[in-house]
This record gives structure tokens, C-alpha cells and sequence, in this order.
């Protein structure tokens, strides 16, 4: 049995586009936000996280910049490309589909 906090694969990426499409964040800041979006139900480790990072900036969909933090520290700010915002739409699209199939299932009398 899975785990509430274990995300399907590939959603990861979709959450932290659609965050960083808010407002530009920094790591730290991303994990903390989905987990309190997500009524603590969804905690994102750096194991994971990270990773996940390089991977959506190696593909251009996000940028980054070293900047001073809210408590004055120096932090990596995370920021949406023209590309990671079309990337966003199919990502939440696709999602949106693989969601409502899934509850057709799930629903089924």
C-alpha cells in the first residue's frame, strides 16, 4: 500500500512548475510550500527535489539565480522559461486526464 506522502511519477515536476509559475522560489521554499498547499499531506524530500530541479533546468524549463533568501542567506531562486510555461500546460493537461481516468475507476460502482 502506498503512502500518502508518495507522489505518482512524473507530478513532482508538474508541482514545482506550477509554484515557480506563481512566484519565483528557491528549494527550500518549494518543498515547504507544497507541503503546506497540500495540507501536509505531501512532504518532498532533497533526495527528491533536487534532482528534480537540474532535471527541469537541464530541459529549459526552468532558470535560476543566486539571490539573498528571506532570512539573509544566500539561496538558488528557481524561475519559469517561456518554455517550462507551455511545458506547465501540457504537464497539468496531462495530469488533468490521468486524474479523471483514474476516479472514473476509482468511482466505479
Amino acid at each position: 500500500m502506498s503512502k500518502p506522502t508518495d507522489l505518482v511519477q512524473g507530478t513532482l515536476d508538474l508541482l514545482i512548475l506550477k509554484l515557480i509559475a506563481l512566484k519565483p522560489m528557491h528549494g527550500w521554499g518549494i518543498a515547504q510550500r507544497i507541503q503546506q498547499m497540500s495540507c501536509e499531506v505531501l512532504q518532498v524530500g532533497q533526495g527528491a527535489l533536487y534532482p528534480a530541479l537540474h532535471k527541469l533546468e537541464q530541459n529549459g524549463w526552468i532558470s535560476s539565480e543566486w539571490d539573498v533568501s528571506e532570512n539573509g542567506r544566500r539561496a538558488k531562486y528557481y524561475t519559469l522559461t517561456r518554455a517550462g510555461r507551455k511545458a506547465l500546460e501540457q504537464e497539468a493537461a496531462q495530469w488533468e486526464r490521468l486524474s479523471g481516468a483514474i476516479s472514473l475507476i476509482v468511482r466505479a460502482v
